[in-house]
This record gives C-alpha cells, sequence and structure tokens, in this order.
C-alpha cells in the first residue's frame, strides 16, 4: 500500500556559499589598497597649508567673553538664540592655498641665475640646465670636475660649484647628487667598479657645496656608476658625454627636517 504521505526531497547543500564572502573580502582588500595609495599621494605643500590653518583656527582666541552655561545634572542648557555668537575662521591669503606657483616661480629663478652664472660652460656644452616640473636638473660633465679615474675635485672645480651652491643656498628644496660614469671598466684598490667610482664622485660634490652653507639635511649623493648612459658608449665623444654629475633641485619633494628637529630626533646634521 502507498503511503499518503511523499518522502521529502533532502535540501540540497550549496558548497559555494563561501564565494560570497571571498568576493567580499576580496572587494574590502581593494578598497584598502586604494585608500593607501591615495594617502601615499598626499601633496605635502597643501596638507601643510591645511594643517597650519586647523591649527590657527582652533587656537583662536575666545570671540566671546562669557562661557557656555550647563544645566543641572550635567545636562546642557536649553539652547537661546539670542545668545548666539558667530564666529569667524581665520582666512588665508590665496596665494598660500597654491604653493606650487611659488615653488615654479622659484625653480626658475633658480634655473635662470645658473644660466646666467655658468652660461660660458652652457655655451662649450659642458653644462646644461633642464626645468622638468618642479625638478631643476644641472648636468656637469665630469671632464670639467674631476681629473680621468679620480673623485678628488679638480682646483678649477670648486669656483663652478661653489657659484652653484650659491644659488641653490637660498632655498630650502632637496637637493640630490647623481653621479655616472661611460662603460669603461674600472678596477683599483679605492674603487673596485665604477658603482664606487660613480658614488665617490657624487660625494665629493656633496662635500664641497655642504661647505660652502647648504644645510647637510638637504643633500644626498647616489651612484649609478655605468648604466644610465645617456650617449652610445661605442665612441670617446658619447662615453664624455656618459662621464657626468646632475645636481638636482626639487621642489616638488617633501620639505627638508630643519636642524633644531633632527637634533631632537637624535639625527647628526654632518656627515
Amino acid at each position: 500500500m502507498k503511503s499518503n504521505r511523499r518522502r521529502q526531497e533532502e535540501e540540497h547543500v550549496n558548497h559555494e556559499r563561501w564565494l560570497v564572502s571571498y568576493a567580499d573580502f576580496i572587494t574590502l582588500l581593494f578598497a584598502f589598497f586604494v585608500v593607501l595609495y591615495s594617502v601615499s599621494s598626499v601633496n605635502e605643500g597643501k596638507y601643510r597649508v591645511l594643517s597650519d590653518a586647523l591649527e590657527a583656527a582652533f587656537r583662536a582666541p575666545a570671540s566671546s567673553l562669557n562661557p557656555v552655561n550647563v544645566g543641572r545634572g550635567g545636562q546642557p542648557a536649553p539652547f537661546d538664540p539670542s545668545n548666539a555668537v558667530m564666529i569667524q575662521l581665520p582666512r588665508m591669503p590665496l596665494a598660500h592655498f597654491i604653493p606650487e606657483k611659488e615653488e615654479q616661480v622659484d625653480i626658475d629663478k633658480i634655473a635662470e641665475n645658473v644660466e646666467s652664472a655658468l652660461e660660458g660652460l652652457i655655451d662649450q656644452g659642458l653644462v646644461s640646465v633642464k626645468k622638468e616640473g618642479l625638478s631643476l636638473e644641472i648636468e656637469l660633465k665630469s671632464r670639467i670636475l674631476f681629473p680621468s679615474g679620480s673623485a678628488e675635485l679638480a682646483g678649477s672645480a670648486r669656483p663652478i660649484l661653489l657659484q652653484l651652491a650659491d644659488i641653490i643656498r637660498g632655498f630650502d628644496y632637496p637637493v640630490r647628487v647623481e653621479g655616472f660614469t661611460d662603460n669603461v671598466p674600472i678596477s683599483t684598490r679605492q674603487f673596485p667598479s665604477n658603482w664606487e667610482l660613480s658614488a665617490a664622485r657624487a660625494s665629493s660634490v656633496v662635500r664641497l657645496i655642504s661647505s660652502a652653507g647648504i644645510d647637510p639635511l638637504q643633500l644626498t649623493a647616489s651612484g649609478f656608476g655605468e648604466y644610465r648612459p645617456i650617449s652610445n658608449n661605442d665612441t670617446e665623444e658619447g662615453r664624455a658625454d656618459n662621464r657626468r654629475v646632475v645636481v638636482v633641485v626639487d621642489a616638488g619633494a617633501s620639505v627638508k627636517v630643519d636642524s633644531a628637529t633632527a637634533r631632537s630626533l637624535g639625527i647628526s646634521p654632518g656627515f
């Protein structure tokens, strides 16, 4: 005899429900990295201006001599529109909210001064000046700075670099000094490879312009050896072009830490 009750089918178990949670997790992870990227791209100049404006606003003197009354039992007193006081936040000059323009003017001024001071060397192709956004690249051929295979500055190099330091000294922008060589190998006790030679040459330039009054906290030295040529190393002329030192003034980079702050952090301002 057939039963009137039908056997209920077992409910199907969904073994793919974990995909929903997994997809949510991946979406949140993607959003997290997007937030990290956006934070890492903050404009330092605009951030400092915003920070100063907020600090000035919250530290402004009280606009009313009467404190806000609090009712009994810690409950605030009823709001009375007749006692309301309008507080005017301090206004910042419009120019302070566009620091890029000021920095661009500075870069243009530095470039103009360098071109004027080193005009003769520029005409001879021994020095070149190139602006790239908020950065200025001053390229000096190594033959006017160093003897062959040496990182000791030639006597004729000092007045050139001191002129350059005198122009840069009036600005607080970070300065990178980069050394480059040709592909002719070197293997001495002092310089086992072109890496050491290029880094030592950059350091010699940094040491001199630092002694001329540029804050050491603004300066960095880097050596790239033979691995960033701008000309073909197959000819003597090309190799001469590749032997160079480049001084980069970067107005778009982070502002340097002042000496007092450096000392408070235990950072030595010297080399």
